[in-house]
């Protein structure tokens, strides 16, 4: 029996089986689907070139003289991972390999589907979703400094729906933004991932999400997930100079010197040869709050670039001294609900999006 790919959710009782290359598993994968591999990399890329090559019958003859002896090797792996024996198997385009390992699969007295069309249908219904399935999108800004992924969290813990879009990313989104974080997702794992996230929430509730470029590190949003984001209101907070420098220090002092002077190598141009150096002689003196300072020199004159060029159809700025984070939260979700009206006036379906 075949399952679509709208269909997958309703089926996640079943353990999901990616019978693709580790590598093809790599570049992307449906969340939660384990890789139970029917040929290696360098298998199916000598499966591939025969079939090209030579003959679809000389490719599935070499196929079969891979496989056959990790038959049994492949059944006792997927008890180990499915000890219950319901199972989905997908492959790319839901093909011969899918099909081969369900086959094996049932002979061993599995339960086993398939989804129909394979990972290529999933990818085709996650962006198309994305196109499709609009929300209440409420963008939170404000420069650098300013603390916007811990007040993302803080909403999060106060019941508020939240698209974490740098911890989906594994980067905070500036040249500093790789220190202390795992090496990013490949980007069709990214936006796999944050469509994950995104199925999930309400439509009929705001969601928060932290004012960002497309691009974060080296993966990009999604470009109809982008357009929401344009579309949508923007809240700046307002802190003073001194407690976002104190901000700063506190999330990157402690980061090796070394790391630090390379982040600033790579804004080199935008910084000034001058800045530059000066930044790396505080570096190199222990004065990481000079070293603060220069950095905000470009960053903050960056952002107000940006914000002068925002086309959101509201922005408003909220504007703080040395009230805590939880107070700020809750000065958030108020403006939330004070312009909600203002904010989504309209059912979404009639809104039009920018390109």
């Amino acid at each position: 029996m075949k399952i679509s790919a709208s269909e997958l959710w309703a089926h996640c009782g079943r353990v999901l089986f990616d019978v693709r290359t580790p590598a093809e598993y790599a570049r992307g994968h449906i969340p939660g689907a384990l890789n139970l591999p029917l040929f290696s990399d360098e298998e199916r890329a000598e499966v591939g070139t025969l079939y090209k090559q030579t003959s679809p019958e000389a490719a599935l003859l070499r196929g079969l003289e891979l496989v056959g002896p990790k038959m049994r090797a492949l059944v006792e792996q997927a008890r180990r991972l499915a000890p219950e024996g319901k199972v989905l198997v997908h492959c790319w385009r839901g093909g011969k390999r899918s099909e081969s390992m369900a086959w094996l699969l049932r002979l061993a007295g599995f339960d086993a589907r398939t989804l129909d069309g394979g990972y290529k249908a999933y990818r085709r219904h996650v962006l198309s979703e994305f196109e499709r399935r609009r929300l209440k999108i409420i963008v939170l800004g404000g420069k650098t400094g300013c603390t916007k992924t811990a007040l993302l969290h803080l909403l999060r813990a106060r019941g508020e729906q939240v698209l974490d879009l740098e911890g989906l990313a594994r980067h905070k989104g500036s040249a500093f933004g790789a220190l202390g974080q795992p090496p990013q997702p490949m980007p069709e794992q990214f936006e796999n991932d944050l469509f994950e996230a995104f199925r999930t929430l309400d439509p009929e509730r705001p969601v928060w999400v932290e004012n960002e470029n497309r691009a974060i590190g080296r993966i990009f949003i999604p470009e109809a997930f982008w357009r929401q984001m344009k579309a949508a209101p923007l809240i700046n907070i307002a802190l003073p100079l001194e407690r976002r420098i104190r901000n700063i220090l506190a999330d990157y002092g402690a980061f090796p010197r070394e790391a630090l002077a390379e982040a600033f190598r790579r804004i080199q141009k935008r910084l000034g040869g001058q800045n530059l150096q000066a930044a790396l002689l505080a570096l190199e003196n222990g004065d990481l709050r000079r070293a603060v300072e220069i950095a905000l020199t470009y960053y903050d004159k960056a952002y107000q670039h940006y914000l002068d060029k925002n086309q959101a159809p509201h922005i408003l700025r909220l504007e703080f001294q040395d009230e805590p984070l939880e107070a700020i939260a809750e000065a958030l979700r108020a403006c939330a609900r004070d312009h909600a009206e203002a904010f989504f006036p309209e059912p979404l379906e009639s809104q039009t999006l920018p390109r």
